[in-house]
């Protein structure tokens, strides 16, 4: 059956980014979104949702939905949200980490890094973070120092915004293709997020849809910013939130509304009438 032909039938796996998609940019998540993917999720529609987050940031999810599987930092980990436990990770390695930093500091000297994985958070004196503040108050002056084992994500910032996310990511793909994945989940920030070479939320939505005997033209996906457009463009449908990055509508299918007028569950709720 084609793709096309598929458009008619309801999905059978529903995927989204979180923030400035299903979650508003000051943190709350309408009913109306609950209730779409509780919906599906009753209806039989497997339920992923993929995020730049790490572990941490999971809690209110889980809360909220109560249902639902997660991927976390951009693809690099498969995360039981349910039980608060890291199932599978695809890390960068120790050396392609000090490769990438190395390049970058030579290619962005005003740049400065910070890296995590599920249980730790560090980052240089420099680099000023906009959400962990307090998690690492102490910082290190070279990031090098503390690079002893693999990691979920490497970040780099420009902590006086001196250039944006779009400007510091077209530098980083040229210096690190090849090395690793570079992508970014804000425009209005100076914020790089870096994983290892091949890991992205496209990739470990296909991996994880390849398990369950999901085609891509089964499933569906939301998101707003270059990290999601990995998975926009592997489904057979997707959506790019209308007040998402510019560049979504060349990687999505369609376009939903805003997060803030519930631009995803109304397409949620269209979807769930098709037949099975």
């Amino acid at each position: 059956m084609s793709v096309h032909q598929n458009f008619e039938r309801r999905p059978k796996l529903i995927a989204s980014d979180l923030d400035g998609t299903i979650v508003a940019h000051y943190g709350d998540i309408t009913q109306r979104t609950i209730d779409a993917f509780r919906k599906a999720h009753s209806m039989g529609v497997e339920i992923f949702f993929i995020t730049g987050r790490p572990p941490r940031w999971m809690p209110e999810i889980k809360e909220a939905f109560g249902i639902g599987k997660a991927i976390c930092g951009n693809g690099a980990m498969l995360y039981d949200l349910h039980n608060d436990k890291v199932l599978e990770e695809w890390l960068i390695p120790t050396g392609d980490i000090l490769e990438s930093v190395k390049r970058l500091r030579a290619a962005i000297p005003q740049i400065s890094f910070a890296v995590e994985s599920h249980n730790y958070f560090h980052r240089e004196k420099i680099y000023i973070p906009r959400w962990d503040v307090g998690l690492d108050n102490v910082g290190v002056d070279l990031i090098e120092d503390v690079i002893t084992s693999p990691s979920l994500k490497l970040l780099a910032r420009c902590s006086q915004q001196e250039l944006s996310s779009d400007e510091m990511l077209a530098i980083a793909t040229v210096e690190l293709e090849g090395l690793v994945t570079v992508t970014h989940s804000n425009p209005a920030d100076s914020l790089l997020e870096i994983s290892a070479l091949g890991v992205s939320k496209g990739m470990t939505l296909a991996k994880m849809a390849g398990r369950l005997g999901i085609d891509a033209s089964d499933c569906v996906s939301f998101g707003d910013n270059p990290n999601d457009f990995s998975m926009l463009e592997w489904c057979g449908r997707s959506f790019a939130m209308s007040d998402g990055h510019p560049d979504g509508r060349k990687y999505a299918k369609g376009i939903a509304g805003p997060c803030e007028e519930d631009g995803v569950a109304i397409i949620i709720e269209q979807l769930l009438e098709l037949p099975a």
